[in-house]
């Protein structure tokens, strides 16, 4: 009966911070859009030359900590020693916020530095701006960690998305205000960056009141008895929180590189090929446009992803190599699914999509080639899900590193040759190298047979047909909205959404007369099961 409610528990937690997780990465794509409209392409550029930055230190802070805390404070909760499992708590904090302390310092004080490095000295107050965050964020780390060596996971999950909806109002409500009173986009962008402040201090306030309920429980199951914690020393502490923690700090550490080799390289290459710094930032901040909807495109791979590792982890235990096949098959079948129609839809409609959301068409064959970063984005969160299944916790970052070499190498091949469009097709052959790689590390650990027929073929014919049907709007679209709509904005609005529309429509109806999905697929999709149960009832979906 205690494991019945252990395993209820745990998949509640799991559910928390998996909704959570995806709240809050809906916030931070979608945010990005009406910050573009209000401060520009330049206070776009000023955001996403430093943000990825200050995401590099901050993993470097943070990272695998709440792992590691959780799981030692769960051991020793399990002893009943409460006094041990505080006393790695504090070593804990006082370790990780002298870290973000000294990452606080590196980062204010070399802010000049690193600014004429990313070929920018405007940089300069944005970096120190987004310093002061780094001292705050690592304590919440560890309050969350405490929490989850609790199994309590609504303590995370909720300052998580209170984390995130502070930061997002912040950024928006700062950079309308940089804008109307200062027309200055750089303190627009040194806004949006300090913003990571008092989100960080939001999410400590929650979690600071859920450890105030945590604290009173526990004291009372604290004694004056001499504890196991008593005679488990720091050391031993420093040496498990750093068993623990280092290895997931350095495979979330290749997270942010991609972004941060472009604020490092595409600026200065620009520069160095002739153009004016000028042009160079705006350039760049056009080029950053595709970051949010490439985000977008990838949210139903990431749930995915957290329903592939406990799948194929049970199939690893139990040697089904048949299963584990299966398994593979149907989650690359459902992200080709959304991943193959976002990629060559978001190709096709570059345009209009640029200018509804943006307001210009400026960097729209950059994003034309970004397109596809969804496609192989999507798919290389769904086998590193599968490797991490499979125990193989290390390949993917691994994997995604050499596709961050790839990515410098070709940044530095391409960009001073056709700009902006060489950055985003760097962007794409390093997310496509890091799939393969992960596909390579699959068949490898699993001698795994996957029909690509079968799990490419049917997505792909429907994808074919939703091609021409929007090809086809899309022309007759713009003829009539041409004619009518004197804005071009609210015209090539309206074209992008009818559009968008008729080839979703043709799309799904491609895929059920062709039987690219099938009642079973759609089961592992939101609200998939009742609408699986409503097609079949008409007889326009069919069991595989």
């Amino acid at each position: 009966m205690s494991g019945a409610r252990d395993s209820v528990h745990f998949v509640k937690g799991a559910a928390i911070l998996g909704i959570a997780a995806l709240v809050s990465k809906l916030l931070g794509a979608v945010y990005r859009i009406p910050y573009q409209n209000i401060a520009g392409d330049i206070g776009l550029y000023v955001y996403m030359q430093v943000y990825p930055l200050y995401t590099t230190l901050l993993i470097l802070a943070t990272a695998g900590f709440p792992l590691a805390i959780s799981k030692m404070v769960s051991e020793r909760v399990a002893l009943g020693d409460y006094v041990g499992a505080r006393k790695a708590f504090r070593l804990a904090s006082i370790l990780l916020v002298a870290l973000g302390v000294l990452f606080f310092l590196i980062l204010y004080i070399g802010a000049p530095a690193i600014s004429r490095f990313m070929g920018d000295e405007q940089l300069a107050r944005p970096l120190r701006a987004v310093s002061w965050a780094l001292p705050l964020v690592p304590m919440a780390a560890i309050l969350r960690g405490y929490f989850q060596g609790y199994q309590d996971m609504m303590p995370t999950g909720v300052s998580q998305v209170m984390e995130q909806l502070v930061r997002v109002v912040f950024i928006l409500v700062s950079a309308f205000w940089a804008m109307d009173v200062y027309q200055d986009a750089y303190l627009a962008g040194m806004g949006a960056v300090f913003a990571a402040f008092p989100g960080a201090l939001a999410s400590i306030l929650v979690l600071l009141y859920y450890w105030r309920r945590r604290s009173r429980a526990e004291n009372s199951l604290i004694t004056d008895e001499p504890s196991a914690g008593l005679s488990w020393s720091n050391r031993e502490i420093l040496r498990s929180l750093l068993y623990y923690a280092l290895p997931i700090c350095i495979g979330s550490l290749v997270l942010p590189l991609i972004p941060l080799v472009d604020s490092v390289t595409v600026v200065n290459l620009l520069q160095w090929s002739g153009m004016h710094e000028d042009t160079a930032k705006i350039l760049k901040g056009a080029f950053d446009r595709g970051q949010p909807l490439i985000q977008f495109g990838t949210f139903f791979a990431t749930s995915l992803s957290l329903a592939l590792v406990p799948a194929v982890s049970e199939a690893n235990a139990q040697k089904q190599t048949a299963l584990i096949a299966s398994r593979t098959e149907m989650a690359l079948r459902l992200t080709l699914l959304l991943g193959l129609p976002a990629s060559f839809g978001l190709f096709l409609l570059a345009e209009p999509i640029n200018v509804m959301l943006f307001g210009d068409s400026k960097g729209t064959d950059a994003l034309a080639i970004q397109s596809y970063t969804i496609l192989f984005a999507t798919l290389g969160i769904t086998t590193a899900g599968i490797l991490q299944g499979l125990g193989q916790v290390v390949a993917p970052a691994r994997n995604l590193f050499v596709g961050v070499v790839a990515k410098l190498l070709f940044n530095l091949l391409l960009v001073p040759v056709i700009g902006i469009a060489g950055a985003a097709c760097a962007t794409v052959i390093a997310y496509a190298i890091s799939m393969l790689l992960n596909m390579l590390d699959i068949h490898k650990h699993t001698k795994a047979v996957v029909s690509y027929r079968q799990v490419l073929g049917k997505p792909f014919l429907a994808v074919i047909i939703m091609v021409v049907a929007v090809g086809l709007t899309d022309w007759i679209a713009a003829e009539i909205f041409g004619r009518v709509i004197g804005s071009q904005r609210m015209q090539q609005t309206a074209v992008g959404l009818v559009s968008v529309l008729a080839g979703g429509l043709v799309y799904f109806l491609a895929l059920l007369k062709t039987g690219g999905i099938s009642v079973e697929d759609l089961h592992y999709l939101p609200k998939g099961k009742r609408v699986g149960n409503l097609l079949s009832r008409f007889n326009l979906l069919k069991n595989k």
